[in-house]
């Protein structure tokens, strides 16, 4: 098996997340991953424990002269956000990344990297596996489930951990320590479908919006992105004001945490209506090509004739309120925070609409670092499905990290920073959940900081990491923990 990043340095930190990324771990599937640390500590003799729902905590010791220093836990976490192009023929359960180097980026090939947290496991692993790396005793957690709701953080029990200090790795820009992050909550609408048989004679087409770039639904919402099922659901809308027609289904995104590039809907027209049909999509293609000329000028509407042969569709009913869920449900940036200039302080992600045999159903991600705020969108959201007539379902709530004005760990990250880059790091607060908040829940004593390499286009095929960050970050983690010794 060839190995692409055999001459990047640090060798040890690129051979492990070669590794990695030849292993099947998106979210809720990491078993796999999850034995690979266990094989990975039997062979360095290191103490572990695998929890039930697969959390690894592996134990290394402390070097010669750190025996009495604070045990420091390296912490991030085993899944990936597992996207592709429609078009892109790759098995994330069987097919390992096809990498790419590109100047000082590494690439996987029309899939996302999993350098988000692939990273943070890489890190740990050379630390585990060094024999000339001075260093406290380090408990080593890497948790599952990360990017579907922080599970495996929920799940954790905390009395398996001794550390005081934590270092989070999930962090993606370089010379930016956070201190602060948003608390979450998963909703979904599911609302039952009626069906009736169609008219005969009438044309089924498939409208598709795609071309948009997407992203994390956190830390890119601010950016103004366009959102492929709030934007169908304006489309649809407006055609119910032009002409009759019957909609088979709706689906858009794949990920409740990415913002969706995509959606498609299939709708029945009546031939006469054709002409019509082709002037309004014309017509939205250039309005949202005037909204989103900045944030998305790659924005395309299609619209294709199919050869199906459309056996039922949404009732009248169904559709109105299926159209009305995409145009209601909130969507985007709530509020801005008066403490942090710049800083989004809420916000909600309307990640994913699918249509099955029984329901559409209509996944969001609700984010805010004020937990008031937080609650007051989810009871929106919750009145919202009730006027509808739709089911609604609230879990994966997990709470925000607040600022720690006295943080220990903080000002030795600041120092080393200044003393090995000549500048002040960043301290920063980021809209979006880092299982810090939990940690610190289930440990109240913990004194925590997070950073990382510089990575770009995170949840997204375009995921990238740069190579020269992930050195210069590698050997600032290096740098910290030889200073943490008192």
């Amino acid at each position: 098996m060839s190995n692409v990043l055999s001459q990047l340095e640090p060798k040890l930190v690129f051979k492990y997340f070669e590794e990695i990324t030849r292993i099947p771990r998106c979210s809720g599937k990491e078993k796999a991953i999850s034995d690979y640390l266990v094989e990975f500590a039997k062979k360095h003799n290191l103490e572990f424990i695998q929890d039930e729902v697969y959390n690894v905590i592996i134990r290394k010791a402390a070097t010669p002269g750190y025996e009495q220093a604070p045990t420091v836990i390296i912490q991030g976490h085993m899944d990936m956000v597992c996207e592709k192009n429609k078009d892109t023929v790759h098995n994330f359960e069987t097919d390992p990344l096809k990498l790419q180097i590109k100047d000082d980026m590494l690439y996987a090939t029309d899939t996302t990297l999993g350098a988000d947290n692939g990273i943070a496991i890489a890190y740990a692993l050379a630390i585990l596996s060094s024999k000339d790396i001075p260093h406290p005793s380090i408990e080593v957690l890497m948790t599952v489930e990360e990017e579907t709701g922080l599970k495996g953080a929920a799940a954790l029990d905390a009395k398996n951990l001794k550390g005081k200090l934590l270092i989070n790795l999930d962090s993606e820009e370089e010379g930016k320590l956070l201190v602060s992050c948003a608390g979450g909550v998963r909703t979904r609408h599911i609302l039952p479908v009626i069906w009736e048989i169609p008219n005969k004679g009438l044309i089924p087409y498939l409208i598709r919006i795609k071309g948009l770039k997407g992203g994390h639904s956190g830390m890119d919402i601010h950016k103004g992105r366009g959102n492929a099922n709030k934007l169908m659901g304006r489309l649809l809308n407006d055609l119910s004001f032009s002409f009759n027609y019957f909609i088979k289904e709706i689906n858009g995104g794949s990920k409740m945490n990415a913002i969706p590039r995509e959606a498609d809907a299939i709708i029945l027209i009546d031939p006469a209506n054709s002409s019509k049909l082709q002037s309004k999509i014309d017509e939205w293609h250039t309005i949202f090509k005037n909204e989103l000329r900045v944030s998305d000028p790659g924005i395309t509407i299609q619209l294709e004739k199919i050869q199906d042969d459309v056996a039922k569709v949404f009732s009248k009913e169904t559709k109105d309120k299926a159209i009305a869920s995409l145009v209601l449900i909130p969507n985007g940036v709530q509020s801005m925070s008066m403490d942090i200039k710049g800083l989004v302080e809420s916000s909600t992600n309307l990640g994913v609409v699918t249509t099955t045999e029984k329901t559409i159903s209509f996944e969001s991600a609700i984010r805010s670092s004020v937990k008031s705020l937080k609650y007051n969108i989810l009871h929106q959201s919750k009145k919202i499905a009730s006027v509808i007539g739709a089911e609604f379902i609230a879990d994966s709530d997990y709470p925000e990290w607040q600022y720690q004005p006295d943080s220990k760990l903080r000002e030795i990250c600041e120092r080393v920073y200044k003393e090995k880059f000549g500048v002040n790091p960043k301290i920063i607060a980021i809209h979006a959940g880092v299982e810090c908040g939990l940690l610190k829940e289930k440990k109240e004593n913990l004194d925590m900081i997070s950073f990382g390499p510089d990575m770009y286009d995170v949840h997204t095929p375009k995921e990238h990491l740069s190579i020269s960050s992930t050195q210069r970050t590698w050997e600032y983690l290096l740098a910290v923990l030889k200073e943490i010794k008192k």
